[in-house]
């Protein structure tokens, strides 16, 4: 079952000394994107440099684009194949297409994508460089180089996270640490390291470079400016469908659990996705686990019922589960090891029978779930509140008394689906990097994670720094 990750998701599990505080979630659904307007001449030399983290495959996706005309305009996207590519066209003619010939698949995990541009190298494959997770790239699909000291068209209006004039081809993902250097041609050891110990691409501090009057970089730590460049240079972005809940905590140092859209399983009804892979709308008997799974640790999640549209349950799920399609539904029970919270009120386990639990749920409420892989045993809240008279004192000290579930083994996801006969049950799942708001906001221990509730002490939010401390 493709839950590995796999990628760069190791660099949030180094000691980077550091770190990338925020990410931007572009959500294609919401039509997200921001805009400048460039002017001057074309630059001599260009360095574009970024992390990405896709939600969304076989899609043709704009990152970043410069444009003067339909015909004019240098542009930096995914393509249907999953490909990356940066292509640069004046007047009709394409005088750069650099496009390597790996896929990019992964949506577990952080890439680092960098093109070095500098056209007055007299080598021509020098002249556009491409790296990522910083290994040079050597096999290309498409190599159209630019001439000898073209010009990079850089002084066109800008877009990140849409096409110029095409408004289907909006990006689905997250971004962080967005560089453009004007009129610099860096080295790719000015924009991240090898780890000494790991051996693991990692990012380190940018923003003292040399941006160009037209250069920018994009933190995203302003929640009120989430378009601010920080660069010096004040070439801030202006945000469209973009809303402070986009700012997001999952970076390319501590990589955050998503919903993994791959597994559909064997009903194949259709479940959407958005909102970075945070949240789903399901079909009937269909469900969505988590990208992350554990067999070890103590762990705290949240998912908010925001439509009650047929039967939802709440569940973990063990890793090879013929029932992660759907725990709950039909006449058969249950698969083979699948734990979880149905909204009326009821428990099911392990193809046991419904059992009388807890109080009802719908729409609106949000069901924690806390843990205990090291012992087996697993709790649920409703709005904070635990349930069967559990206690956050029982759950801290490992009291089976009040459990949901207790004698658990092997790796198990976390989830949410629809059990019933019924469609749209629609489900925003925290792993500790939300998209709805959160009105208190509650770390854990170790400070990572953003919950609406209270964490148990000793709980932790599913992340890949959590999990390099507590994963086993």
């Amino acid at each position: 079952m493709p839950f590995i990750l796999s990628g760069n998701v190791g660099s949030a599990t180094a000691a980077t000394g550091f770190d990338v505080d925020n990410s931007l979630m572009f959500d294609k659904a919401s039509s997200a994107y921001m805009t400048r307007s460039a002017a001057g001449s074309g630059a001599t030399k260009a360095t574009f440099s970024f992390w990405v983290k896709r939600s969304k495959l076989a899609d043709t996706q704009i990152i970043h684009n410069f444009y003067s005309a339909s015909d004019s305009y240098n542009k930096f996207y995914f393509d249907g194949n999953d490909r990356f590519i940066m292509k640069q066209q004046v007047s009709s003619t394409t005088q750069i297409q650099i496009m390597p010939s790996r896929r990019f698949r992964d949506m577990s995990s952080w890439y680092h994508i960098v093109y070095i541009v500098d056209p007055t190298e007299s080598t021509e494959a020098n002249r556009v460089k491409v790296y990522v997770n910083g290994v040079q790239e050597s096999s290309f699909g498409t190599e159209t180089y630019p001439a000898e000291d073209a010009l990079v068209r850089v002084e066109y209006a800008q877009y990140v996270g849409r096409e110029y004039t095409d408004d289907t081809k909006f990006f689905d993902g997250y971004l962080a640490e967005f560089v453009f250097l004007d009129g610099v041609a860096a080295a790719i050891g000015d924009l991240g390291v090898f780890d000494e110990d790991s051996g693991i691409w990692k990012p380190i501090d940018v923003s003292g470079l040399t941006f160009g009057s037209r250069g920018f970089y994009l933190d995203f730590k302003d929640s009120g400016n989430l378009g601010d460049d920080e660069s010096g240079n004040e070439n801030d972005f202006t945000e469209s469908g973009i809303a402070a809940t986009d700012q997001g905590i999952d970076t390319c140092t501590n990589n955050f659990a998503t919903l993994n859209p791959l597994i559909q399983g064997t009903s194949n009804n259709a479940r959407t996705f958005s909102e970075g892979n945070t949240t789903v709308v399901l079909g009937r008997d269909s469900a969505s686990v988590s990208s992350i799974g554990v067999s070890a640790g103590k762990w705290y999640v949240e998912i908010k019922c925001i439509t009650d549209a047929a039967n939802p349950v709440i569940f973990i799920a063990e890793e090879g589960s013929p029932a992660t399609v759907n725990p709950y539904g039909g006449t058969n029970g249950v698969g083979v090891k699948e734990f979880g919270y149905v909204n009326d009120g009821k428990k099911k386990g392990n193809a046991g029978d419904f059992t009388s639990y807890g109080a009802t749920w719908t729409a609106g409420n949000i069901i924690s779930m806390a843990y205990d892989a090291d012992n087996g045993t697993l709790w649920f809240a409703k709005n904070g509140a635990w349930q069967a008279s559990a206690t956050k004192t029982e759950i801290e000290n490992g009291t089976t008394t009040n459990a949901a579930f207790t004698g658990l083994s092997g790796l198990f996801f976390f989830g949410c689906c629809d059990a019933a006969t019924g469609t749209g049950d629609k489900f925003s799942c925290n792993f500790g990097s939300p998209y709805f708001a959160i009105s208190s906001g509650n770390a854990d221990g170790d400070g990572f994670g953003n919950f609406e509730y209270e964490v148990p002490s000793g709980y932790f939010a599913l992340c890949t720094k959590n999990l390099a401390e507590y994963g086993g």
